[in-house]
């Protein structure tokens, strides 16, 4: 498995019921649940990441073509060996979609369906499409399909939504270094970079877009980036701030970091604030520095900065 899959394993989605379509966000009003995330719960893990891995990473590998908006037929997607072998039941599929924790997957009618059986209450695969919300490294995928657009002045004419309060990217000490050094934020093998509009616990309502155990706080200043970097950002139907930051890295430069900050109080004060360095930008000695599970390494305690190793984000 590539990094990239490693780091779709981690990250976990809930998703909704509509009329015509069982997915997150905006398509319905969410039912929330525990059955798609984390590290542990067996079986419905297993096949969450499966889909995962498929749907954000392999699925041109596999040869199953994703229409604009990321949808491939379910029938398919279950024929796909590592799924298959799990020999899912259509429950199976849309507990995976509506009981996970994040609105990872939006499943939707397969409107090119002859099937008889074709409306919301067939159980039959051939009937449906199922995506992932976003996490995509598949470059088929498009934003425009996918997403809403970020705009500073939003028209609803357009489908343009305004820019959320706080737009935050949740990383780690470990990679602090190599995120300052190489001058950002970079998709590292994504189509995107990932944000959340909030903190986990917080009061928001966030579900998405942040491990719940990131220990740096990355709050980006969008309008900046959007005037001066010319970046185009997007919203996830799972509440999901994503760009594809700059040039072919993906960059979301440093110049454009509102804020970097520790995660828990008095641990790490601020480094960064409005795109220029807290005296030098370095973490405190002694910190205790780990590289997470599924994002390559391991940890150990670091000086200045530390001497963890990992991804930029």
């Amino acid at each position: 498995m590539d990094k990239a899959d490693l780091i779709a394993d981690e990250l976990d989605q809930t998703t909704a019921l509509s009329s015509t379509t069982r997915g997150g966000g905006k398509r319905g009003s969410g039912r929330g649940g525990r059955g798609g995330g984390g590290r542990s719960g067996g079986r419905a893990v297993d096949l969450s990441r499966a889909l995962s891995r498929l749907l954000r990473h392999q699925a041109s590998n596999a040869g199953i073509e994703l229409d604009k908006e990321g949808y491939a037929p379910l029938d398919k997607v279950l024929a796909w060996p590592p799924l298959k072998s799990l020999s899912p039941t259509f429950p199976e599929i849309l507990s995976a979609v509506t009981n996970s924790d994040k609105q990872r997957f939006s499943l939707k009618l397969n409107p090119s369906s002859s099937s008889s059986t074709n409306d919301e209450t067939s159980t039959s695969p051939q009937d449906w499409l199922i995506r992932a919300n976003q996490g995509h490294s598949i470059p088929l995928v498009s934003s425009e399909a996918l997403l809403k657009p970020l705009a500073i002045n939003p028209s609803p004419e357009k489908g343009e939504l305004p820019i959320p309060p706080v737009v935050v990217h949740g990383t780690y000490f470990a990679f602090w270094p190599l995120i300052k050094s190489s001058g950002g934020l970079k998709k590292m093998g994504r189509n995107h970079v990932h944000f959340s509009t909030g903190l986990p616990e917080g009061d928001e309502g966030v579900i998405s877009g942040m491990r719940r155990d990131a220990e740096l706080l990355v709050y980006v200043d969008v309008e900046k980036a959007i005037k001066e970097g010319g970046m185009r950002f997007w919203m996830s139907e799972n509440g999901v701030v994503l760009t594809e930051g700059e040039g072919e890295e993906g960059r979301v430069g440093v110049e454009f970091f509102r804020e970097v900050v520790g995660r828990r109080k008095g641990e790490v004060g601020v480094i960064w604030r409005d795109g220029e360095a807290v005296g030098e930008g370095e973490l405190p000695g002694g910190l205790r520095v780990r590289v997470p599970h599924g994002k390559g390494g391991r940890g150990g305690r670091g000086g200045r900065g530390g001497r963890g190793r990992g991804r930029g984000q």
